[in-house]
C-alpha cells in the first residue's frame, strides 16, 4: 500500500510585512507621478 508523505496543514501561518518594507511601498508611491500625453502614459519618480 502506498504511504502518502504529504499532509495539509490545517491553518496557514500569517505572514506580515516588516516595517521597513510598508515604509518602502508608501515612500515609492508618494515620489511616483503618472503623467497622460495623447494615448501614451509616462512614469516619473521624483526623488
Amino acid at each position: 500500500m502506498a504511504k502518502l508523505y504529504s499532509k495539509r496543514k490545517l491553518a496557514t501561518p500569517k505572514m506580515l510585512p516588516k516595517k521597513e518594507t510598508i515604509r518602502l511601498i508608501l515612500q515609492y508611491s508618494c515620489a511616483l507621478n503618472m503623467i497622460k500625453v495623447g494615448n501614451m502614459n509616462f512614469e516619473n519618480i521624483a526623488n
